[in-house]
């Protein structure tokens, strides 16, 4: 399959060379076999998909946002989990990823390829070895062959896809047998950018939403939850907390939530 390929020369600085694969979001693939997920429901309503802000994310995105969206403490964690869940030998995709992708810094994966919507953002990334260009509530299909990857990870931006079921069957079919599909979020967000299921929910529904988005693909494993909460102030260690946060000097950290499941080496049927 062809695909238009462009260098970017990132002089004095020894990390690999970027490659920017822009896709056509218009083309469609004809890459129907057994080895795609098969969707067995959709989720969500014609309402639940909308958002706020109709400018289109092409344009939204294209400032970069050289920044964190979440806390230090909620970043430990998630590289905690990736240290647990992937191996070096990995080939791993980074979905809606940035300038960041969280891996732990001592360990070095066979390929780690990205995708976003900011070229610029992508290209400063260290991890990346190669990143893509393609909007996902356009077009849901990337130019890979089927079983490609080891891993594919999807950080605190699981909450502005418009089409999950779409997009979580084709992380299905990327992923090798026994791949895993880590996603990741906390209650930060961009407000007018979040589809109204996610934005009109509770933390509760937030989760059991990425639940269903694995559920509504058939022969991804059972979806396992991670949690990790604030912890609350104890007043009698800190006397002025009470204070603290009236005067917004204290502020607890950000919650963490995973959801996890793997492709399946064979078929999942509801009874």
């Amino acid at each position: 399959m062809q695909t238009n390929l462009h260098a970017i020369y990132t002089p004095h600085i020894k990390t690999p060379t970027k490659i920017v694969c822009t896709l056509n979001e218009n083309s469609q693939t004809n890459q129907q076999s057994s080895s795609v997920g098969k969707i067995k429901r959709f989720v969500l309503t014609q309402e639940g998909r909308t958002k706020l802000n109709l400018i289109q994310d092409k344009e939204f995105y294209a400032y970069p946002r050289l920044v964190t969206h979440v806390d230090d403490g909620f970043i430990s964690t998630l590289t905690n989990l990736y240290r647990e869940r992937l191996r070096p030998d990995m080939e791993i995709l980074d979905l809606l990823s940035s300038w960041v992708s969280h891996l732990p810094n001592d360990v070095k994966y066979k390929r780690v390829v990205g995708h976003g919507m900011n070229a610029q953002e992508l290209a400063k990334n260290p991890r990346l070895d190669y990143f893509v260009i393609k909007d996902l509530n356009k077009d849901q299909q990337f130019e890979f062959e089927s079983c490609t990857f080891d891993a594919v990870l999807c950080t605190v931006s699981v909450q502005y896809l418009q089409q999950p079921e779409k997009v979580f069957a084709e992380v299905f079919r990327l992923l090798k047998p026994g791949g895993v599909f880590i996603v990741s979020f906390s209650n930060r967000m961009f407000y007018e950018k979040a589809i109204s299921a996610w934005r009109e929910g509770t933390t509760y529904s937030r989760v059991r939403l990425v639940v269903q988005y694995f559920q509504s693909v058939e022969s991804f494993t059972e979806a396992e939850v991670v949690r990790k909460l604030p912890t609350t102030i104890d007043d009698k260690s800190q006397p002025l907390s009470w204070v603290m946060k009236l005067f917004g000097l204290f502020s607890a950290s950000d919650p963490f939530y995973a959801v996890i499941a793997y492709r399946n080496f064979k078929p999942i049927h509801d009874d």
